[in-house]
């Protein structure tokens, strides 16, 4: 286990898949974008992953750029498409 397992949202398989994306490290990965990190990840995986891969991804996103933990905590289930919408914070992600 590495780095990134230590962030929320993070288990071993979503680890494993970023160290073979090429991402090490939170800095690794800070700057992407949630979409970009989905895509590669499909890409990696020869199918398309299901979206709350997507959601996951926002937020790790959100917490290693030092985002304020949303009311109901780091769940990737708080960075859906309408959850984020509802924190008018939809363009930081797309």
């Amino acid at each position: 286990m590495g780095e990134l397992i230590k962030i929320p949202n993070i288990g071993k398989v979503t680890e494993s898949n970023l160290n073979k994306m090429g991402y090490y490290t939170a800095d690794d990965i800070m700057g992407k974008s949630a979409e970009e990190l989905y895509a590669r990840e499909c890409e990696l995986r020869g199918c398309t992953v299901d979206r709350c891969q997507l959601y996951l991804y926002r937020a790790v996103l959100s917490y290693i750029n030092g985002e304020p933990e949303p009311e109901n905590g780091w769940h990737w289930s708080n960075f859906t498409d309408e959850r984020v919408r509802l924190r008018g914070k939809a363009d930081q992600f797309f």
